[in-house]
C-alpha cells in the first residue's frame, strides 16, 4: 500500500488554489520540459532570477533522476530542462557534480524557543533558521512544542520572523510541551478546543500531536484523534511509556489511517521484541495505513532496531531530526546527518530523498511542497555525497560507520540563496573589487 493511499489527508482549497495559480503562471512564464527544447521554446522573452545548470536532478514526485536545469522566478520554479539558456538569467549557478532536490521537509523538530525551562516557548526550542538552511531543510515541522493556549504567541515570535518555513502539530495538552506535571494533567487536554485552533491556521497547524503522558489512559491519544477528525488533519503520537498502554493497541486500535507513530526506532516503547525482531505490530499497523516517523532525537534512535528494520524491509515513511537543543550536538546533529545514516544502511539515494520531500509533504497534506514541479515554490536543496569513512552514532554510544556522507552545498528557499557553503553564488576576490553593501550585519529576517 503506497503512503499516498494511506494517508487521506486532502489538500487545502487554498493551498489548491495556491498551487494552481502558479503552476499557470509558471507555465506562462517559462514551462516545464524534460526535453531540452521544450524547456526553452515557449519563453524566449524571460528572464530569470536564478538558474542552477547541470545539477544530478531527484525528484520523486515527478520520477526526475537526471542531469538537469531548474530555473527560478518570483519565488517559484519557473522551468526545468535539460538545456536552459543560461543568457537569460540574472544569475547562474552551475552546480555540475552536485545532486539537487526539493528542500527537505524535517518532520519533527521543537522550534517554540523562549525564557521557560522547557520546549513550550522554552530554552530546549532552538530558532530554525540556524539550523536547517544548512542541512538543507526549507520546512521544518514543530511537532506539539505550542498548544491551543500559546500557539499565537509562537506564531508570532518564530513562524512569523523565520525564514524557515514553519509548519505545527498543536499539542493536545492546551500549554504545550510546558515539561513535568503540565504535560500530564488530563484536565488540559480539550479536542474541540485544539481544533479550533488548528482550523483557525489551517495551513501552518497540520496535525494534533501528543507526547511524554506517563499515565494510563488512553485519554491523551484518544483526544488528539478525536481533534484531528474534527480539524481534518493526522494526529502525530510520541508513545509514552505505561504498562497499562501498548504499542499493540495503539497501533492496530486506536490510530487511524494516515495517523503518524514518531520514533519508531527508539526501542524504548516496544519496538523491539525478545527475540529481536521487530514487534509485529509495527506491520500490523503499517498494513492498517499508520505512517512510521523517525524522530531521532538525543534517546530515540537504536541501530539495534533501525538494523532489524532493514532486514526486515522495514524502512520509514518519513525521515526527521527530533531537533532540539539536547539533540543538536549528540548522535543526531541534523537532518542531512539522519539522512546519511540511512544511506549507511545501504537504503537508495531516491528513497532517502521521497522520504525528506515528497512523502512529507503528503503526510502534512501540503502537496504544493516537496516537489520541484513548475509553479512549486522554489524550496531547493543542491548536496554533495562525499566519499570516505564516516561513523555514525546512535543515541546510546552505538556506531555504524558509512561511505557517504550527505552535505548540503546550496539553499534556495522560496528563490533565495539562504545557505552558500563554498560561497559558489559570490563573485571572486580581486585588488579593488567592491561587493555588495546593501546587506546590513543586523537585518531582519
Amino acid at each position: 500500500m503506497s503512503l499516498r493511499t494511506r494517508a487521506p489527508w486532502v489538500v487545502l482549497p487554498a493551498v489548491l488554489t495556491l498551487v494552481v495559480g502558479a503552476s499557470a503562471a509558471g507555465g506562462a512564464t517559462g514551462g516545464s520540459s524534460d526535453d531540452p527544447a521544450g524547456a526553452d521554446a515557449s519563453a524566449s522573452a524571460v528572464t530569470y532570477d536564478l538558474l542552477l545548470r547541470r545539477g544530478h536532478v531527484i525528484d520523486p514526485k515527478n520520477n526526475r533522476d537526471k542531469v538537469m536545469d531548474i530555473a527560478v522566478k518570483n519565488g517559484r520554479i519557473a522551468a526545468v530542462g535539460s538545456k536552459i539558456d543560461p543568457s537569460r538569467a540574472k544569475q547562474t549557478v552551475d552546480v555540475k557534480g552536485k545532486y539537487l532536490s526539493p528542500g527537505f521537509i524535517d518532520m519533527h523538530t521543537h522550534l517554540f524557543r523562549g525564557e521557560q525551562d522547557a520546549y513550550a516557548d522554552g530554552v530546549l526550542g532552538l530558532p530554525p533558521d540556524g539550523f536547517t538552511f544548512r542541512a538543507g531543510v526549507t520546512t521544518a515541522l514543530d511537532t506539539g512544542s505550542s498548544g491551543a493556549e500559546n500557539f499565537e504567541l509562537f506564531k508570532k515570535n518564530i513562524i512569523d520572523t523565520s525564514k524557515t518555513r514553519v509548519l505545527a502539530l498543536l499539542n493536545i495538552v492546551g500549554k504545550g510541551m510546558a515539561g513535568g506535571d503540565k504535560e500530564q494533567d488530563l484536565g488540559n487536554m480539550d479536542a474541540q478546543v485544539t481544533a479550533e485552533v488548528a482550523k483557525k491556521y489551517p495551513e501552518i497547524v497540520r496535525g494534533i500531536k501528543t507526547a511524554h503522558y506517563e499515565g494510563p489512559s488512553w485519554a491523551p491519544v484518544e483526544r488528539s484523534v478525536e481533534a484531528g477528525e474534527i480539524a481534518g488533519v493526522p494526529a502525530m503520537i510520541d508513545f509514552g511509556s505505561a504498562e497499562e498502554r501498548s504499542i499493540e493497541e495503539l497501533l492496530t486500535e486506536k490510530l487511524r489511517p494516515g495517523d503518524i507513530y514518531s520514533h519508531v526506532y527508539s526501542g524504548l516503547r516496544g519496538e523491539l521484541g525478545e527475540d529481536g525482531k521487530l514487534n509485529p505490530a509495527l506491520r500490523a499497523g503499517r498494513d492498517r495505513g499508520v505512517l512510521f516517523d523517525v524522530g531521532h532525537g538525543g534517546g530515540s534512535f537504536d541501530w539495534n532496531v533501525a538494523m532489524e528494520g532493514k532486514k526486515e524491509g522495514f524502512w520509514p515513511d518519513t525521515i526527521s531530526t527530533d531537533l532540539h537543543v539536547t539533540s543538536m550536538n549528540g548522535g543526531m546533529k541534523d537532518m542531512s546527518n539522519v539522512m546519511s545514516k540511512f544511506l549507511a544502511m545501504g537504503q537508495p539515494l531516491k528513497d532517502v530523498i521521497e522520504e525528506s520531500t515528497w512523502k512529507p509533504a503528503q503526510a502534512l497534506g501540503r502537496k504544493d511542497l516537496g516537489n520541484l514541479s513548475v509553479g512549486s515554490p522554489a524550496d531547493i536543496a543542491v548536496f554533495e555525497l562525499e566519499k570516505g569513512k564516516f561513523g555514525y552514532p546512535d543515541s546510546f554510544g552505538l556506531r555504524v560507520d558509512g561511505k557517504e556522507k550527505l552535505v548540503t552545498e546550496l539553499t534556495v528557499r522560496a528563490g533565495e540563496v539562504v545557505w552558500d557553503l563554498n560561497g559558489r553564488t559570490a563573485k571572486p576576490w580581486k585588488p579593488g573589487a567592491v561587493g555588495d553593501r546593501t546587506h546590513t550585519e543586523h537585518a531582519a529576517p
